[in-house]
């Protein structure tokens, strides 16, 4: 007889069946990936469609917030190779896992980013200007300067500030949808209850914190997705250096986690597996995975060369087959509702928006310096008031210098 552990209650799922051999979880049971609409445009039959797709409002407006985004992208990267901003990190190729997230959630969702998710932002509200104000550190950032370039935040639309340090926001996601748990707890309505999304990417997915946040939030059963974009890269390791495993995804249900794999690249699937997550998160109250399978088709930063480590040729391809801003464009175009003129006057209004924005930012001055030793403490302690006038005598002892 081999061993059991029918006398470990403790330990979930203990009353099941003892094997007489190793078997292997989801050997023969790969994830499936959620797929609805082709690069040509053409839509699969769905029991889970976009939202109005019938006015083509919401189609047509995630569409020009996707050109939005391109031009910000190519704009602010090339503002940071002329030195007017420090740094900079595009999203090209991953718009459809942002716009068709942030459609499918409420605006009472928190929103917990890691750093190439702008578009999420972008969807509920903030705008150009306060998109440029940030990159340019000026008197108009909602951080005061404090933060380096795209690490965007926002109060008022329930999207946390980003941290540099890799993956630290999925615990605080998970700590987050515990608070919210209660309170859902207290509201009659399901229209105001609410979830937390935690948003990485492949590489994240390597850390400590990562797994630390599954295991509480599935232990806790808190209402929160953990949205993994895999863009195929984190910064110059590809995946197949990462992970022996099947992706990201695979390693829900070690956790008891509900899971999805779908296609990054398709609006309308990334859209339904965040809605139904939603879903499922609110009415059980717990934790769901999503896997969104795109690539990262700009550098990993502005401080990076991608050329050096992955083929044009590879990049092509992708560009080719499997690019989110032209597959929904093929759509929009197959059905009479977009056509190349349209889409060029949109690029082109898009792109002197973000010109005119970006030159407004640029123009305006920087946060006060007493701002930096403010919005911690209630009563400034001690020692910043001491570090505070240490400033202020130095730089009154070098004018010229700043």
């Amino acid at each position: 007889m081999p061993p059991t552990t029918a006398s470990h209650s403790m330990i979930p799922s203990t009353t099941k069946h003892d094997l007489n051999d190793l078997r292997t979880i989801l050997k023969d049971q790969c994830p499936f990936q959620s797929k609805e609409i082709e690069q040509s445009g053409l839509l699969h039959p769905s029991p889970h469609p976009f939202p109005d797709t019938s006015s083509t409002n919401t189609l047509l407006r995630a569409h020009v917030h996707m050109i939005r985004l391109r031009q910000m992208d190519n704009i602010l990267q090339n503002a940071q190779r002329q030195g007017r901003i420090s740094f900079y990190m595009t999203c090209r190729g991953e718009e459809s896992t942002h716009i068709g997230s942030a459609s499918a959630l409420q605006s009472q969702d928190t929103i917990f980013a890691q750093y190439r998710e702008q578009g999420t932002l972008m969807w509920r509200g903030f705008s150009l200007d306060q998109f440029t104000d940030q990159c340019f550190s000026n008197d108009a950032d909602l951080g005061k300067g404090r933060q380096m370039p795209v690490h965007y935040g926002c109060r008022a639309l329930n999207f946390h500030t980003i941290s540099s340090p890799l993956g630290t926001q999925l615990p605080q996601a998970v700590g987050a949808a515990y608070k919210l748990k209660m309170d859902n707890e207290t509201l009659p309505s399901e229209d105001k209850k609410s979830i937390a999304i935690a948003y990485f990417g492949d590489g994240c997915g390597s850390t400590t914190d990562f797994h630390s946040a599954m295991n509480f939030a599935a232990t806790l059963s808190v209402p929160i997705i953990f949205f993994c974009r895999n863009n195929g890269y984190a910064i110059s390791t590809p995946v197949q250096d990462q992970y022996a495993g099947d992706g990201i995804v695979s390693r829900g249900p070690a956790y008891g986690m509900a899971s999805i794999r779908v296609d990054g690249n398709d609006i309308f699937a990334v859209h339904a597996a965040v809605r139904e997550a939603r879903a499922y998160a609110l009415h059980h109250s717990a934790p769901v995975l999503i896997e969104a399978m795109t690539y990262r088709q700009g550098h990993h930063s502005t401080s990076d060369d991608s050329s050096r480590y992955r083929d044009t040729k590879e990049l092509q391809s992708i560009s080719d087959t499997a690019d989110p801003l032209k597959r929904l464009s093929a759509f929009l175009e197959e059905h009479g509702w977009m056509d190349d003129a349209s889409a060029a006057a949109i690029r082109n209004e898009e792109r002197k928006a973000v010109l005119t924005s970006m030159e407004s930012a640029e123009k305006r001055g920087k946060p006060k310096l007493t701002t930096l030793f403010e919005d911690v403490y209630y009563d400034k302690p001690g020692h910043l008031i001491q570090q505070e006038r240490q400033l202020m005598e130095h730089i009154k002892k070098y004018p010229n210098q700043y």
